[in-house]
């Protein structure tokens, strides 16, 4: 099995999904983490060069500590829109990791490369399935299932599959603190205790479905997605 998460920018599988992640490498699952935005706008001091390097090495130590094949950083941060050139750099993302299943972020998050990336998400892993349309890979055999990600702080989310995470808490906080040009500036800057935020959220989600710390998704339910099993660990 091959599971391709997308996110925008390249810490937020971390935040949302990675949890769920580590327990599908348990069951030797093939991970592909990738992001389409640099980060190079996530940081009011260091300048956008140097900062989508810094970002950069930090999606890279955080996939390997997952094992995950790490793949990113093909448009600048709020330069992504769901047009026609961005639709086929994408196809050629969902070509190249040929998954069974995707993980992206939901299409009513805070913010325009979220949502944007949902968007580009959905429509380009139905149209890398079809032969006429021509990219530098070839066609994926199946029209894969997907899976939004929880909100930032679950606003407006309510999931309809939960992943206990129990097992894999410190797993998550140790690849979310690779992305430390974050961890600082949101904590110097806004306040915000990037881990303690996400542990928090994750508590929430654990309490909602009987366990200490859980991830929630939202299936996208449409024809020629449905599977009639459960698919996420």
């Amino acid at each position: 099995m091959r599971v391709l998460a997308v996110g925008a920018h390249p810490d937020d599988l971390e935040f949302l999904c990675v949890g769920t992640l580590a327990k599908f490498k348990e069951k030797k699952v093939e991970i592909f983490m990738f992001y389409l935005c640099n980060g190079n706008k996530g940081h009011f001091e260091i300048p956008s060069p140097e900062l989508a390097k810094i970002r950069k090495k930090e999606a890279e130590e955080s996939a390997k500590i997952l094992g995950a094949e790490i793949q990113g950083g093909i448009f600048p941060d709020l330069d992504i829109y769901p047009d026609k050139e961005s639709r086929k750099k994408v196809v050629d993302l969902v070509r190249v990791a040929r998954p069974d299943l995707v993980i992206t972020h939901s299409p009513k998050d805070y913010m325009c490369d979220h949502t944007t990336t949902s968007k580009l998400l959905v429509d380009a892993s139905f149209i890398a399935t079809l032969p006429n349309y021509k990219t530098e890979h070839k066609p994926h055999a199946l029209i894969p299932p997907i899976f939004f990600m929880d909100t930032l702080a679950g606003v407006n989310f309510l999931p309809t599959e939960y992943v206990d995470i129990t097992d894999f808490i410190d797993i998550k906080e140790k690849m979310l603190l690779c992305h430390q040009s974050q961890y600082k500036w949101l904590k110097e800057h806004d306040g915000i205790d990037y881990v303690d935020f996400m542990r928090k959220v994750a508590s929430f989600r654990g309490l909602q479905c009987g366990v200490p710390f859980a991830e929630g998704f939202r299936a996208y339910s449409v024809w020629g997605r449905i599977k009639p099993k459960r698919l996420l660990p």
